[in-house]
């Protein structure tokens, strides 16, 4: 890996995939995050923001409100209310964003390609899997060989959390000192995080397991 693209939400999971990057491997990094018309865009980005320049990395948002706008989802402006309760609530699957992943990351695939990046690095985990398709092994080993075929070799895709759930990335992240206090999880449209939406939830139960205060402030906690 000499030079690596990672999709950057601003989210916990995406922040401890960047600090890996940067610490682990070594290499040159740039992140790439998408403004997509959902309901938390505008509080998640300037996260992401954040992230790249705490890290020193170069940081593009890309505009993707008109491909997004006639989709299907929750997670959307144009969707109902977001769902409360944990993420594993059948309720939850109001959040889907019919093949998000699948778009985003063969744009990303093409910038890698474009801008010489060998790797691309992604933040799905196993938390991820319950109610999201394009979050599961089987969807990345496929995307990975297709990217790989669609680059002629030249850019693979690497998930290094794939496996593990919300309380291993936290674990990671606290014997590193990946800044969450910068990070935002809350899928609904408001400034303060909710505490209640299950990726709020989900993030809450990971600090309390760790036994650590989470450094961001909840509307309901």
């Amino acid at each position: 890996m000499n030079k690596a693209i990672v999709s950057l939400s601003g989210g916990m999971d995406s922040a401890t995939v960047l600090d890996w990057l940067k610490a682990k491997k070594r290499c040159k990094v740039e992140a790439v995050s998408f403004d997509y018309g959902s309901k938390h865009n505008e509080y998640e980005l300037p996260k992401a923001e954040a992230l790249a320049a705490y890290y020193g990395v170069p940081h593009e948002i890309i505009n993707l409100k008109d491909v997004f706008g006639s989709f299907k989802s929750d997670l959307l402006l144009s969707g109902g209310d977001i769902p409360e309760g944990h993420y594993t609530d059948a309720s939850m699957v109001a959040t889907v964003v019919p093949c998000r992943n699948l778009i985003m990351l063969s744009i990303i695939a093409g910038l890698a390609e474009s801008k010489g990046c060998d790797t691309i690095a992604l933040g799905i985990h196993q938390g991820d899997h319950a109610i999201y398709p394009d979050c599961r092994e089987s969807f990345y080993n496929s995307l990975r060989l297709t990217v790989q075929e669609a680059t002629d070799g030249k850019v693979d895709t690497i998930a290094p959390f794939l496996n593990t759930d919300k309380y291993g990335i936290l674990e990671y992240g606290f014997m590193n000192d990946v800044p969450y206090k910068l990070t935002r999880t809350c899928y609904k449209a408001q400034e303060l995080s909710c505490g209640k939406c299950g990726s709020c939830v989900e993030r809450i139960e990971a600090f309390a397991k760790f036994g650590t205060k989470d450094p961001i402030a909840y509307e309901n906690c």
